[in-house]
């Protein structure tokens, strides 16, 4: 949707450059409805980028072609619970998207999202620790494609892209957040 009204505001921006061109030339009126319609846009589009940046929250994975992965891994005292998930994008020439959630089980099963990236062919998880998830996300033959790191339960996340980093909506749920 936001594309849309990008690809739209870009269009009436050159219609309002060129009216106004015209207009000069012609000594026509001011092209008044078309500068507040190229406006508009502008906002709309600022508004949504806005949001998406800094309003930013787990919920919005798309869960609906997801597939399980790697997982349950429980943590050394069964405090944790560690599951990872395949989210497939982009159709036949796509990719795929891992996400790890961590379910605290003294918890009434309170659920968070410690990890989210570019799935590699090479993913798994293990407990170092009570609180400690290490992550192994890692395609061998590529050095530079290594997403592996170790989270600290409740205090740590990673985002591949960094939306969880920048959110206004997340800044309280954790200490630090990485990023590639």
């Amino acid at each position: 949707m936001g594309f849309l009204i990008l690809f739209i505001t870009i269009i009436l921006f050159f219609f309002f450059c060129a009216n106004i061109f015209i207009s000069f030339i012609k000594k026509k009126d001011f092209p008044k409805k078309l500068l507040i319609a190229t406006l508009s846009g502008f906002v709309v589009v600022s508004l949504i980028y806005t949001y998406e940046v800094y309003f930013f929250t787990f919920s919005e994975v798309d869960k609906k072609y997801t597939q399980n992965g790697p997982g349950p891994v429980i943590s050394p005292t069964e405090k944790y619970t560690a599951n990872a998930f395949y989210e497939p994008y982009g159709g036949a020439a796509g990719g795929v998207n891992v996400w790890v959630e961590v379910t605290y089980n003294n918890e009434e099963k309170k659920v968070e999202t410690v990890y989210y990236g570019d799935a590699k062919s090479n993913f798994y998880m293990k407990w170092n620790g009570e609180n400690r998830l290490y992550i192994l996300n890692d395609e061998p033959e590529y050095p530079n494609s290594n997403r592996s790191i170790e989270l600290e339960i409740g205090k740590e996340i990673y985002h591949e892209n960094g939306l969880a980093c920048k959110s206004l909506l997340m800044k309280d749920d954790y200490e630090t957040c990485y990023q590639n």
